[in-house]
């Protein structure tokens, strides 16, 4: 990969983080005063003031941009309107948490999604095919909170299996990691099968089979390399939205994480906190695309010479 391709990512990167900054900073505080939302409207209009004055809210809109911008550039998100602490340290807590789910899941994906979507392809047109694919789709097709209450109702309530909500244990994990895992194994299933139905059909794949290749080598040294580009671009896809997909699940079984203080920042107005969590989201999508782009590459040299000569 060439210097220049790199550096343009890099930089259309640095782009989608600031438009994704500006654009929630400005909708934030075009939805309303935060100050009028945490202390009510009962209280005197010189307290209101005071707090408004000491969060920085009382100058003007592109002053406050200006100056959370410069804070940023610096590590500096600001403090959080409810605990006066950092908001990028009380983000940091739930990180860990958050990664603990989210690659839960996405192991779950690949271990289901990729062997699923190869089995359907080899079995075109069977009743395998037709039932991989109709699980697939089923999982792919219910909501994350349908998914989550529903096994809340079978595992935690009737069979008493597994803790409802929670953290602290392997048990705690297996329900939200499932449920966040589903709906991605069904789509990695579709574009796995899709891609190598495609290649299958391909001339070289032909010319394997006339060289008296074994159906195991055709397949893992021919079809698969060549299927892999759309499945990389939807397991990058998955592996950047962990942190903003987790936000239902998170709620749904009290999962101590960053999507769930999402929610109670954007339900208590915290600015701060909603601000440095959506960089997170948006730093998380930005560092898997690249990543993606550099195992384009890899897979495909022809990619890479391209890009480099565009």
């Amino acid at each position: 990969m060439t210097a220049r391709f790199f550096l343009t990512k890099l930089f259309r990167g640095l782009i989608t983080l600031l438009l994704a900054v500006t654009f929630v900073f400005i909708v934030l505080r075009a939805s309303g005063d935060p100050v009028q939302r945490m202390i009510g409207d009962e209280v005197p209009q010189s307290v209101i003031d005071s707090y408004r004055q000491a969060w920085g809210l009382d100058k003007s809109l592109p002053e406050q941009f200006v100056l959370y911008f410069r804070g940023v550039l610096h590590g500096d998100f600001g403090n959080s309107f409810r605990d006066n602490r950092p908001a990028l340290d009380i983000v940091a807590e739930r990180v860990p948490a958050t990664l603990m789910l989210g690659l839960s899941a996405f192991l779950i994906s690949i271990l289901i999604g990729v062997p699923a979507g190869i089995i359907a392809a080899l079995r075109r047109g069977s009743w395998i095919d037709r039932t991989t694919m109709g699980f697939t789709i089923l999982g792919h097709s219910l909501p994350n909170f349908f998914l989550g209450i529903l096994m809340i109702l079978l595992f935690a309530m009737t069979l008493r299996w597994l803790p409802s909500s929670g953290i602290g244990s392997f048990a705690h994990l297996v329900m939200p990691a499932i449920t966040l895992g589903t709906g991605a194994a069904g789509a990695i299933a579709r574009f796995t099968r899709s891609s190598l139905l495609e290649v299958l059909n391909q001339p070289f794949m032909r010319t394997a089979w006339a060289k008296g290749l074994s159906g195991r080598e055709r397949v893992m040294r021919h079809a698969l390399p060549n299927a892999a580009i759309p499945v990389v671009t939807v397991i990058g896809l998955r592996l950047g939205g962990l942190v903003g997909g987790a936000v239902v699940v998170e709620t749904v079984f009290a999962w101590p994480g960053v999507g769930q203080l999402l929610v109670n920042a954007v339900t208590q107005r915290d600015l701060a906190v909603v601000q440095a969590i959506v960089l997170l989201v948006a730093l998380t999508m930005v560092v898997c695309n690249l990543l993606v782009d550099l195992t384009y590459g890899w897979l495909d040299p022809r990619i890479k010479t391209q890009k480099g000569a565009a």
